[in-house]
């Protein structure tokens, strides 16, 4: 009997030994930190859904009613007839309830809705437009052919043309209901977005960039002003802040802008209806520019190899540039006018 009752309590104390060692062990043992993983805040990039893409007036009578682009990611400006530019505003996972005036397509455009796998939204088209809508199959919605989803608002009294507006709940619901194109993708962003505030001040080629001014013409003058505060640019036409009309003139900023020195040409065979050839753009191929945020730029190249194929943009010694956290105005410009950037 001695001998069992010996044997149990050494078993017993066997066991809170162990406990306690192990209790040891879990005290001593010291629970690593969580790391936190740093997410892009102007797009969800592991979101799938299908950007939009929106050909905007950009007539100077009609800018002063513009709305809405703020909410886009990617705005995409172009040279278009009579020294004027358009634009092409990206959004994703968005509800924004108006955006607007929106206009007729171009051909260049439809490159750049390819290339980000988003819906072409416009107000018409002209004949070269068409054709490259015909030949690419482009997902489209068009507000000549389907105007469910736009609608007109005219409080400045302008020409008719320049009061057409849409909703990207409009648009997701008549795509939904009516269109049925794909509504998701896997294709990513033509930009490389970091969460890592990117300074331009610590390389030697960059140059400070308070102003940075495009002269499309003498008839359109556009600058970007440096807010040292909200290191942010804000835009100006002809003199003029760009504001939104129906969100209490709230001024039109952005984080990024890239400059994409392209040539201009013609389109031979067709004009406008005033007989002037329609604007050709050369964007398929390579050039200079320019990258430019937080107040510094630096010169960059970009290369587009097909109309679908994404545009690529890379710092002169071939190192693809990283895209502060934010929206980003890209200014397809003249290669033979000069950009002025200024301290």
């Amino acid at each position: 009997m001695k001998k069992k009752y010996i044997i149990v309590l050494l078993i017993i104390v066997s066991l809170l030994v162990c406990g306690c060692t192990k209790e040891n062990k879990n005290e001593d043992k010291k629970e690593e930190p969580i790391k936190e993983v740093k997410k892009i805040k102007i797009i969800d990039e592991d979101s799938k859904s299908r950007p939009y893409a929106i050909v905007i007036n950009n007539l100077p009578s009609a800018m002063k009613v513009q709305t809405g682009l703020n909410d886009a990611y990617i705005i995409y400006e172009f040279p278009i007839e009579g020294g004027y530019s358009r634009s092409l505003a990206l959004f994703k996972d968005k509800k924004t309830s108006k955006i607007g005036t929106v206009r007729s397509a171009r051909q260049n455009y439809i490159d750049y809705a390819l290339e980000n796998d988003a819906i072409f939204v416009h107000w018409g088209t002209n004949h070269p437009a068409a054709d490259v809508i015909k030949e690419t199959k482009v997902d489209n919605i068009d507000a000549a052919s389907n105007g469910k989803p736009f609608f007109r608002e005219n409080p400045e009294k302008l020409a008719r043309e320049h009061t057409g507006y849409t909703g990207l709940n409009k648009l997701i619901d008549y795509n939904k209901n009516t269109k049925k194109y794909r509504d998701t993708t896997d294709v990513k962003p033509p930009l490389k977005y970091t969460t890592e505030e990117v300074d331009l001040s610590k390389y030697e080629d960059s140059k400070k960039a308070k102003t940075v001014e495009l002269n499309y013409s003498s008839s359109y003058k556009l600058k970007y002003a440096y807010n040292e505060e909200t290191k942010r640019y804000e835009r100006v036409y002809n003199g003029k802040d760009h504001t939104d009309y129906f969100n209490n003139k709230e001024k039109f900023t952005t984080k990024n802008i890239i400059v994409v020195n392209v040539g201009l040409g013609k389109v031979s065979g067709y004009t406008d209806t005033a007989g002037t050839n329609y604007t050709d753009i050369y964007n398929i191929g390579s050039g200079t520019g320019y990258y430019i945020t937080n107040g510094y730029a630096r010169e960059i190249k970009w290369s587009k190899s097909s109309r679908k194929e994404q545009t690529k943009y890379t710092y002169t010694d071939g190192k693809e540039i990283d895209v502060n956290d934010g929206n980003t105005y890209i200014n397809l410009f003249d290669k033979s006018k000069s950009v002025n950037i200024n301290e």
